[in-house]
């Protein structure tokens, strides 16, 4: 599928087809580039009328990966998506799941030591994957899996140091994905603003006259890989990793149960967000991708709260029963 073909229905066809036309050789290979253009460049102009921003890309584009790389960055999507399904459905229904069948829980999910490193490789090639699986428009929806399987699934170690250990290259592996998404990311939704918004000037194969400024990023998706959300699951990491070495104190317990809180409140958040703007958008693909994220993180969610209120209710069964054999 072409670049022209995939962008026709985010597009339109008012907004787009009449730039095809001025561009009747290359148009593709010059979608393409705008499309991944990681340096624009603004150039003086006279006609402060109809260009008052003149815009050309100053970078190269060294081409995409084989089919191929994107079905294998799909089927690992698909098996960390199972996976983390597969161990929240066990934690739900607390029926042990620290492992399977001897595997420790940490080496099958995708915040673990093993799956996080490919992760990392996929989102940072991922400017170049945008067959079967493209990272520019799914990219976020396995950021977010990160984020939620490391929320959900704590790292195990024997000892302290070993812990700090997997806790510190956790929270350093979500880092290194939400930089390595915007990487990604910013560069498409620049291009495809663009593209909406601006008009080709004809002085060169990539120049474009703009009303207004180019935002890097563009203006219509409000979503970041570094954002509020990384930033707060960073925290909950760390918090979790003082408890763990410090001793969980009655303040630190709730300290990091807060924290904990707040990052799944911004997950489901961008969940949500994420699935409003792909159906939008359109795509049934994405809206099936993002969906099947949001509701694993609602079900994680929904754990998370399950969990809190049984122990409430047991806390105040202790209550109640300390209070009898105190009366009597």
């Amino acid at each position: 599928m072409s670049y022209d073909q995939m962008l026709s229905p985010l597009l339109g066809r008012s907004a787009w087809t009449p730039q095809l036309q001025q561009l009747q050789v290359g148009g593709d290979a010059v979608t393409r580039q705008i499309l991944k253009c990681t340096r624009w460049q603004l150039e003086e102009t006279t006609d402060f009328v109809t260009c008052p921003y003149h815009y050309y890309c100053d970078s190269s584009y060294p081409g995409d990966y084989h089919p191929a790389v994107g079905a294998l960055v799909a089927a690992f999507a698909a098996y960390c998506f199972v996976a983390a399904l597969a161990f929240a459905v066990l934690d739900l229904a607390r029926s042990g799941a620290a492992g399977v069948r001897g595997v420790k829980r940490k080496y099958l999910v995708p915040s673990g030591p093993f799956l996080l490193p490919l992760v990392l490789l996929a989102l940072a090639k991922g400017q170049r994957v945008n067959a079967v699986f493209p990272l520019a428009q799914l990219g976020p929806a396995l950021l977010l899996l990160l984020q939620a399987s490391a929320l959900a699934f704590r790292n195990e170690a024997d000892g302290d140091i070993r812990y700090a250990v997997l806790e510190a290259s956790t929270v350093s592996g979500v880092l290194h994905a939400s930089l390595y998404l915007d990487a990604v990311v910013l560069p498409y939704y620049t291009g495809l603003e663009a593209l909406r918004w601006s008009r080709f000037s004809g002085e060169c194969a990539s120049c474009l006259c703009r009303m207004e400024p180019l935002v890097v990023g563009g203006t219509a998706m409000r979503y970041r890989g570094l954002s509020k959300t990384a930033l707060a699951i960073i925290f909950a990491l760390c918090s979790r990793m003082v408890c763990r070495i410090y001793g969980e104190e009655r303040l630190s317990a709730w300290t990091r149960s807060a924290l904990e809180g707040v990052g799944w409140v911004l997950v489901a958040a961008d969940a949500v967000y994420l699935v409003g703007w792909v159906a939008a958008e359109g795509g049934a693909v994405g809206v099936a991708a993002y969906s099947l994220v949001a509701g694993l993180v609602f079900l994680c969610v929904f754990g998370k709260v399950y969990r809190f209120l049984a122990w409430v209710e047991s806390r105040q069964s202790q209550w109640k029963s300390s209070l009898c054999h105190t009366i009597v």
